[in-house]
């Protein structure tokens, strides 16, 4: 790699990290559109300074030349969500996806560094059109809790202050937070379940008022008014209940009545 050049080779990693946001971030809009919970909460994303790719292949005796192939994170993403259970989803998605080929994947949550450090890696191969061409080239895809990745930003953040020389009682406190990240994380997994059966229930309900407006609407086109407004009264009191049960049985009956008068126009 000619220095001088340094700008023109990060150009790609770039545009990939600015495409795989955008893609992410779409995939998790396509869940909530869906009414469906999405694992993703958030995705950011960096390409690695010059600074930091000379530092990393002076300390791994890398040839500048061969940066591009032994040095994986240039581009690096970032997918964080809310609970723990929601980090295999996103690694399906990206197994899944044929856009992106996975080369390595290194799992520090089942396992994690002796620092405590917890995350999913993934290094994917990823390819941008440019006004040269295509190019291939590698992807680090992090995928961690909310609290992980705070315990992290803090780790990342002392480890810079102290150079690598970090102190012991510094790294005996960040072990230590390490491990309640870890029971918080557990304690939140109780409370994912809640959130599903709401969300789950909120869909639920959402669909089935909708069929129930649907057939009013047409009602209202063949039916006798006093009798569609009798219906529509009888809906709104059901809905003030918030009885699942009863809208759903009133929405079978509903369609019963609205096939009947289909039938009759066919006829």
């Amino acid at each position: 790699m000619e220095l001088q050049l340094w700008r023109t080779m990060l150009e790609p990693y770039s545009l990939a990290v600015d495409e795989l946001i955008v893609k992410f971030n779409h995939i998790k809009n396509e869940f909530e559109y869906l009414d469906q919970y999405s694992p993703i909460e958030s995705v950011n994303g960096r390409v690695k300074r010059i600074s930091s790719i000379l530092e990393k292949a002076q300390r791994k005796n890398i040839d500048l030349d061969d940066v591009e192939t032994k040095i994986d994170d240039i581009a690096g993403l970032r997918i964080m969500c809310r609970f723990v259970e929601d980090i295999d989803r996103v690694v399906e998605i990206i197994r899944k996806r044929s856009d992106m080929k996975v080369l390595k994947e290194k799992d520090y949550i089942t396992k994690s560094k002796v620092s405590g450090y917890q995350s999913y890696h993934i290094i994917a191969e990823y390819t941008v059109q440019s006004l040269k061409g295509p190019k291939t080239l590698k992807v680090e895809i992090q995928i961690r809790t909310l609290a992980m990745n705070f315990w992290a930003t803090v780790e990342h953040s002392l480890q810079y202050k102290y150079k690598g020389n970090m102190p012991e009682h510094v790294k005996d406190k960040l072990l230590k937070s390490a491990k309640a990240i870890v029971t918080l994380d557990n304690e939140m997994s109780v409370v994912r379940k809640e959130i599903m059966d709401a969300q789950n229930y909120y869909q639920l309900k959402t669909e089935i008022v909708s069929d129930i407006l649907t057939n009013i609407e047409n009602l209202y086109k063949v039916a006798n008014k006093r009798e569609v407004m009798k219906i529509q009264d009888e809906f709104l009191s059901i809905y003030e209940t918030d009885d699942l049960e009863r809208m759903s049985h009133f929405c079978k009956e509903l369609d019963i009545v609205a096939e009947s008068y289909r039938a009759q126009r066919i006829q």
